[in-house]
């Protein structure tokens, strides 16, 4: 009797260890549930930003040693600059003019270390990384099908979707990206984000097509994702590992950069790189110099012509997750993200600006017209 009641407390210890652990389990869950539920809320949204590490599940990179970015003469900035900052509420800007820093600001508590949530300027950056594969002979032919490289997508909407088609937001997939609303399929995708659900199984269950691949242009953020299967399919590598070896590492970054991941350590390539404002600027420059950074051809010069490029069905001004402003001039390209992220690049005036932001009207009638103008008239400025 007594051996059995021994070997009864030992079940029922386990049993309370493994309801114990279950119940951490389902804390963790919930607490990244509630991240996603109040992550743009008013009073908690510039900090959130600036640590997303501490809400989501997520994979540090090597930033390896860090580069220079040296300073230059402080540059006046345009008319109206301040009250851009307050209302756009600017967390951080960093503006180059030849490769240096003329204006450095951050705002509403932030500060030059926090590693700060991309957002889709992710998307153009995954770019760069696609390019340097493409050069390689790696993924050698853009117009071949996404499914030669991620066949688990054969019974999704994405079958019969060329690469080339995916890089332009041409897929023909339908999907909403209302953020605004709780059920669209940018944010079930939030949660499944949120709950440790796996990001592939969300794109292979995509299944709904609005047209014909290639006929027309609508962003749809879960292309970029496609891509980062296709980059994975193709080098049998994690986008982690391959973005610190082929970009990061050579780049030379201040603070070591971090992906956002979903439960399986998959990277959430379409909106989840943190990086400092400056390490962001970095980025541009490196753009902006033909995918040269310190004498060294990072990114095949042909990749950043090409994807800076509008060449998006219906005339869209979007190349290969990049985008052209309205009207654009030569040399202007961007990246942008959702709540006010911007890298702006003007080569022709050798500028690039680094924006993060924590803009809750983001989507409101003219502000992205007014953000554009703005950062036109910094480059301009510079310029003259």
């Amino acid at each position: 009797m007594k051996r059995f009641l021994k070997r009864l407390g030992i079940v029922v210890l386990v049993l309370a260890l493994l309801a114990a652990a279950a119940a951490f389990w389902k804390r963790e869950e919930l607490t990244r549930l509630m991240a996603v539920n109040t992550l743009f809320a008013e009073d908690r949204i510039v900090q959130n930003f600036s640590n997303m590490d501490r809400l989501f599940h997520h994979a540090e990179m090597s930033p390896g040693v860090p580069s220079p970015l040296p300073y230059g003469d402080e540059a006046r900035m345009p008319a109206g600059f301040e009250r851009w900052l307050e209302e756009a509420r600017v967390t951080a800007i960093v503006v180059l003019h030849e490769g240096r820093i003329v204006h450095e600001g951050y705002h509403l508590g932030t500060s030059a270390e926090d590693r700060r949530i991309s957002w889709s300027i992710a998307k153009s950056v995954l770019s760069l990384l696609l390019g340097i594969l493409h050069h390689e002979g790696t993924i050698p032919d853009l117009d071949a099908p996404v499914t030669d490289f991620a066949p688990e997508l054969a019974s999704s909407a994405y079958r019969g979707v060329t690469i080339r088609q995916v890089l332009q937001m041409a897929s023909g997939l339908e999907f909403d990206e209302d953020y605004l609303d709780f059920w669209s399929d940018i944010n079930r995708m939030g949660r499944v984000l949120a709950l440790g659900g796996t990001m592939d199984g969300f794109a292979i269950g995509q299944t709904d097509r609005r047209g014909p691949p290639g006929t027309d242009w609508q962003y749809v953020s879960i292309d970029t994702h496609v891509l980062g299967m296709v980059i994975r399919g193709a080098t049998g590598r994690s986008v982690i590992e391959l973005m610190e070896e082929r970009l990061f590492i050579p780049l030379g970054l201040e603070r070591a950069p971090y992906y956002v991941t979903d439960g399986h350590g998959v990277a959430f390539v379409l909106g989840g790189l943190n990086l400092t404002t400056r390490d962001y600027a970095r980025i541009g420059q490196m753009v902006a110099q033909g995918g040269r950074w310190q004498g060294r051809q990072i990114v095949p010069e042909e990749w950043i012509n090409e994807a800076t490029a509008a060449s998006a069905p219906g005339g869209a001004a979007y190349g290969y997750q990049w985008w052209l402003p309205p009207d654009a001039e030569p040399g202007e390209v961007y990246g942008r993200g959702v709540y006010g992220q911007f890298l702006w690049i003007d080569r022709e005036r050798a500028v690039v600006i680094a924006v993060n932001s924590a803009d809750r009207r983001f989507r409101e009638p003219g502000v992205m017209a007014g953000n554009i103008a703005m950062l036109r008239a910094i480059a301009r400025g510079l310029a003259d």
